[in-house]
Formats: structure tokens, sequence, C-alpha cells
């Protein structure tokens, strides 16, 4: 009796001692990982991207200001702007971004978008930038003589968005050609991994209705949403959080901010809520946690990962986070230890409990 009661006990400490382990190991990477941008400084230059309608694209592109030693391989970040918003209104946004590791990329992308409210001309981003954009930066690399030559991976290309621009993006991961966000057939290219969008729900440029289900096909979707956002509202970005199939995903809401916490500046006429969180603050904090889910979910960065999925919530006080994962990958031993733990200390009390019984 005292045995049994012994491996009960010895058991226990199993398990005790490999759930320490696991919290040991996630609060140390938590402990050790530091959020801020991993480049000091970013650059930019202006440059047009070709269209597959004819037209060009003025387009600004920035990226981190790396040391001659350097051997970066940096992924391509597609921005797909909002609805007549200007590409310069999103500078302190895609530099701050382009400082974690990517080269991001702001098209003016001019069309005429046809909905069931009306025609409209002027700054709307469409699903086909995907296609242009990703021909244009490989041939950037092939070329060999821009500012981002050798920098680039041609092969992950990554979206960002905000509000009918993030609709575009959540359009074009889906693979399919939806009405008024796409204006002829798309291809979702191979090289496409991941999308993080801010202020935006599926249901912008979409008729009436109830939200679509997203079929991401795997590919990580991280939605940022301002809790004073009076024009893509929250309770949307809510609904098409949730009908986001696949995992990994992230719902980043920043308390404080309104439609445009990610431009330069606040706008007065198209926002009718006036922010709480000073308009840097909400930009720092949007680009961020972008860069940070966009790393730890395409670039295999485990620290961005965990702070992402796990510690940066609570140690960041401007944001709640809600989040959905696999399983993440540096933790597996540990919890398959676990496992082996258990069942070798079940195996040892039955055995004993044999002999007892013998």
């Amino acid at each position: 009796m005292n045995f049994l009661s012994s491996k009960k006990q010895s058991s226990t400490a199993i398990v005790g001692a490999l759930m320490i382990t696991l919290g040991v190991e996630r609060s140390a990477a938590a402990a050790t990982f530091n959020p801020a941008p991993i480049f000091d400084s970013a650059a930019h230059y202006v440059t047009t991207i070709p269209r597959s309608d004819g037209g060009v694209d003025a387009t600004d592109i920035y990226y981190p200001v790396v040391s001659n030693t350097d051997k970066s391989s940096l992924p391509i970040a597609l921005f797909l702007q909002g609805a007549l918003v200007d590409k310069s209104d999103y500078s302190n946004f895609a530099n701050t971004v382009a400082r974690y590791g990517f080269v991001v990329v702001v098209p003016n992308h001019i069309r005429t978008a046809i909905s069931p409210m009306g025609a409209v001309t002027g700054l709307i981003a469409e699903q086909q930038q995907v296609n242009d954009v990703l021909t244009y930066m490989q041939s950037e690399k092939s070329q060999g003589v821009s500012p981002v030559a050798n920098l680039l991976d041609p092969s992950t290309l990554v979206l960002l968005g905000h509000s009918f621009g993030g609709a575009v993006g959540i359009a074009a991961i889906q693979g399919d050609c939806f009405a008024v966000l796409c204006t002829e057939d798309f291809n979702r290219p191979d090289e496409l991994k991941a999308g993080v969008f801010y202020g935006t729900n599926f249901r912008i440029g979409q008729s009436s209705g109830g939200f679509p289900i997203i079929d991401n096909d795997d590919i990580p979707i991280a939605l940022v949403q301002g809790n004073l956002d009076g024009v893509a509202t929250p309770a949307n970005a809510q609904e098409t959080y949730a009908r986001i199939q696949d995992p990994p995903k992230a719902f980043i809401t920043i308390p404080g901010a309104n439609h445009y916490g990610i431009t330069n500046e606040d706008n007065l006429i198209r926002e009718p809520i006036r922010p709480t969180l000073e308009q840097n603050v909400a930009i720092e904090t949007i680009a961020r946690w972008s860069a940070l889910f966009l790393r730890g979910t395409v670039l295999n960065d485990k620290g961005a990962f965990d702070y992402v999925f796990n510690s940066g919530d609570a140690l960041d006080p401007n944001v709640n986070v809600e989040s959905v994962t696999k399983p993440i990958p540096e933790y597996t031993s540990v919890v398959s230890l676990l496992g082996l733990g258990v069942i070798g200390a079940s195996s040892l009390l039955r055995q004993k409990q044999k002999l007892i019984t013998k």
C-alpha cells in the first residue's frame, strides 16, 4: 500500500516537473525576447510599377538600412491602401514595419470600382496588385540595380492593408476573384504566405447580408482593430475573424484607436470618432504587432510567435489579443516527454500492482 502511494506521488512529481519545465521554457523565451525593431533605421525610394492592364502605379518602397556585411534576405510586404487614402499617409507605418526586416511596397492604385451603390474612381486597391507587385519585385531582384536588389527574398510575399485594402487582401488570400475587390481573373501566387489587416472586415465592398466563410487555406491572417473605429466597426471585424477557417489567426484590438490609427494623421472628415490614443503610439503599436505576427508565422521567428500568441498581450497595455494557433514546434518535444513520463510512471504502477496481487 505504501509502495502504491509512493508511485502515485512519483507520477505526480514527474508530471509536475515536466509542466514546470514547459512553463520555464516559455517564460525564458518571453523574458529574453525584445519586440523592438531589428534594424535601427529604414529608407525608401520612389518608383512606378507596371500594371497588367497597361497602366502604372506610382509606388513608395521602404526597406531597412543594413550594413555592407549584412546578408539578410527580406520578404516582400505589399501594403494595400484604404479607399481614397494616399500612399504618403502610410509612411510612418511602412517605415516601422520595414525596420522589422521587410521590404514594404506601398502603391497608389487608381481605378474605377463599380459596386451596387455606384461607380467610384480614385485610389482603390484591387486583387491583381498582388501579382503585379510580385512580378515587379522579382524583376528588381534579377536586374540587381535597385536599392533592394540584394536584400529581397522573392519567394516570400506577405500582405498588409487598411480598410478597403484589407478586404482586398482577405480576398486575395482566398484565391478567388471577388466582385468590386477584383476586376479580372485572379490566381493566388504560391509566394503569398500571410496577411495582416487594419480596420477592415469582409463586408467592405461586398453586398449586404451575412458574412461569408473565409477559406484561407492555412494562410495565417491577423486582424488589427481600433475599438473606436467609426467607419469599419469592431463588431464587423470580430465577425470576420470568426469566419476565418484555418489557424494561426489573431484578433488584436487597439483601445483608443479609430479607423485612421494607422495613418500619419487622423481624418477629421471621414471618421466621426476622435481617438484617445496618441497617433504616434497607435501607429507604432499597429506596426509592431503586424510585423511580429508576420515574422512569427512566416519567418519561424519563435520569439515573435510567442510574443503574439502568448506573452505580448500581458506586456503591452495598448492591446487586447484573441488568437488561435497550431502547436508551437519548439514545445513539441517537451509535451512528448510529458506524455512519456506519464506513460512510464503508469506502467511502473501497473507492474507493481500485479506483483502485490500475486
